[in-house]
């Protein structure tokens, strides 16, 4: 079992900031916006709970350095609102980077190794265990944001991204068991699929996945204001998901 939690920091070494065209107080909304507050601390309070103790795979960058969850090529369909591997608009659709940055750098630098990584950390859940279970962390704001192209659907407390190859009917259903005391749990809407490294995706069905995308309304202030008492049940619910996935 591995806790991912890719979105949940907001650190930027200096010499990225300084390829981003925003000021300072305009850069700490952004990051208000775009970050994934609290979830790492939600999957270390998860982790704490849990019979069996799951491996977390946080990310220590904030996602406006590298996103790491992207197609680092034209598969990737955020591309189309400047947010491929390397963000070049914001969250309002506004300009990032200056017009023509060259993705490149950042991802030979950051993007690649952060893929090994995960990909070798996986690898050796299989070697380990035979099997692998990749459970995303993330949240998403209560109102849709200008960049989202699929924001005009439900947005329940949880949403539970899934990917036909790599996420079994059985940890869909012990992820609706587990969070059915936090509020309606939907599928896929507002966002979809999984995370999975690309040397396994679509093609090792040892690697199990899926999403967990949680409100922020549920667990803290908008849109980046301190957690609540909401996160105590939410890290509980994601526990009782690591102990029905590791049976």
């Amino acid at each position: 079992m591995i806790l991912h939690v890719p979105h949940s920091s907001r650190r930027i070494p200096a010499d990225v900031r300084s390829g981003i065209v925003l000021e300072d107080a305009a850069l700490e909304r952004e990051l208000d916006h775009i970050t994934d507050s609290h979830t790492a601390s939600i999957a270390e309070a998860a982790a704490a709970a849990a019979g069996v103790t799951p491996w977390r795979f946080v990310n220590g960058l904030s996602r406006l350095v590298v996103d790491p969850e992207r197609f680092p090529d034209d598969r990737e369909e955020m591309l189309a609102v400047g947010m491929g591997a390397v963000y070049t608009r914001t969250t309002h659709r506004e300009p990032l980077r200056p017009a023509g940055t060259d993705p490149e750098p950042l991802i030979e630098r950051y993007f690649r190794p952060y893929a090994q990584a995960m990909t070798e950390a996986v690898a050796g859940r299989l070697a380990a265990t035979g099997r692998a279970v990749i459970i995303d962390v993330h949240s998403y704001p209560t109102d849709p944001l200008p960049y989202e192209l699929h924001g005009d659907g439900p947005r329940p407390p949880v949403c539970l991204g899934t990917d036909e190859f790599h996420t079994p009917p059985e940890l869909l259903a012990a992820a609706r068991e587990a969070f059915a005391h936090c509020g309606e749990t939907g599928l896929d809407s507002p966002f979809a699929g999984t995370y999975v490294p690309l040397e396994f995706y679509g093609k090792d069905a040892r690697v199990s996945a899926l999403m967990v995308e949680i409100r922020r309304d549920t667990y803290m202030t908008e849109p980046g204001g301190p957690a609540g008492p909401g996160l105590t049940r939410l890290a509980g619910a994601l526990a009782a998901l690591v102990d029905a996935a590791t049976r």
